[in-house]
């Protein structure tokens, strides 16, 4: 039998149906106030960067829970039209069905209730489902994919035990761990050293690291702050002020590329998934970041999450350009 190619990237992390309202502002505390448009779609930091990942054109292994809702419809279905692999995505019975009946009152989809003005948002995050994830879960997601993918991309919407898990079982079995540390929150000092690759942005790196990121320089301080507690590299993304990557090589920073910005949902998720994507099919962190940029450019030109995720055809069309 051929080798498989280990050339894949495996997703831990949340799945949401995203409720989006977009208004020329947002509303004061209080204040009821008309929009301009609505939208109903797949969301969720593992599902948009899963998709982020298909569309960079590697295999993309989702390992995720859904209730048994018309949501969780919705966005299996959205994932497996986008090329996600849903093996390892697991629907959460509300009647108790899956076993345990802990995971009863967690049975519906994920929710991100979204809001849009100006380009910006702000969102409110009920969990749902991805409460249930667990680490039978995991365990049946290494043994089956460890000889498939080379990346492990993981986030900080499902609970943190199992997060750590999935990154501890990436380490010893040799797969790059990527972590976007977002939602931000307190990390036990342990996970460092088993972490290749740490992904904030710059609130991310603040909030983590107790520096004001508001600069490279400051960037490259709060990305040596993580090193120096084990992590093998850092990626300090700044919106439109480019990116930092600090290594045990030194500093680099890359510019931002220039675009007409109209919604920024799903642009840190683009960014990641294309960056593990890129690490996967073997390419240097520098070219990787630079690919993972141009799909953050193009990712904030239009609106929606997993939907306005870039594909790789148009990440090198904007290289190109």
């Amino acid at each position: 039998m051929p080798e498989l190619r280990r050339d894949g990237v495996l997703i831990v992390g949340s799945i949401n149906i995203d409720v989006t309202a977009y208004s020329s502002r947002l509303p004061q505390p209080g204040e009821t106030f008309t929009g301009d448009a609505f939208a109903l779609g797949l969301g969720g930091k593992g599902a948009n960067q899963a998709v982020a990942v298909a569309k960079a054109g590697a295999a993309a292994h989702m390992v995720g829970c859904v209730g048994d809702d018309q949501f969780g419809s919705l966005v299996t279905s959205s994932l497996g039209a986008h090329g996600v692999r849903l093996e390892h995505v697991r629907t959460i019975a509300g009647d108790g069905a899956d076993g345990d009946a802990a995971h009863t009152s967690s049975a519906h989809t994920g929710i991100a209730h979204i809001r849009v003005a100006g380009g910006e948002n702000d969102i409110v995050i009920v969990a749902g489902a991805n409460a249930a994830l667990d680490e039978a879960q995991l365990d049946e997601a290494f043994a089956a994919l460890s000889g498939e993918v080379a990346v492990m991309l993981t986030q900080l919407e499902t609970p943190l035990p199992i997060t750590f898990a999935a990154v501890r079982r990436a380490h010893e079995a040799g797969i790059t761990v990527i972590l976007d540390p977002a939602p931000a929150r307190e990390l036990p000092e342990e996970i460092w050293p088993l972490v290749d690759i740490i992904k904030p942005n710059e609130t991310e790196a603040a909030l983590l690291t107790g520096i004001a990121v508001d600069s490279p320089a400051s960037a490259a301080q709060a990305g040596r702050w993580f090193l120096e507690r084990g992590a093998g590299a850092a990626i300090i993304t700044m919106a439109g002020a480019g990116s930092v990557l600090v290594t045990a090589d030194g500093v680099g920073e890359h510019a931002p590329i220039r675009v007409h910005v109209t919604d920024t949902t799903a642009a840190g998720d683009a960014f990641a998934g294309h960056l593990a994507a890129s690490i996967a099919a073997g390419l240097g962190l520098d070219e990787a970041i630079e690919r993972a940029g141009a799909a953050g450019a193009v990712t904030v030109t239009r609106r929606g999450a997993s939907g306005s995720i870039a594909t790789a055809a148009e990440v090198d069309e904007l290289l190109a350009r």
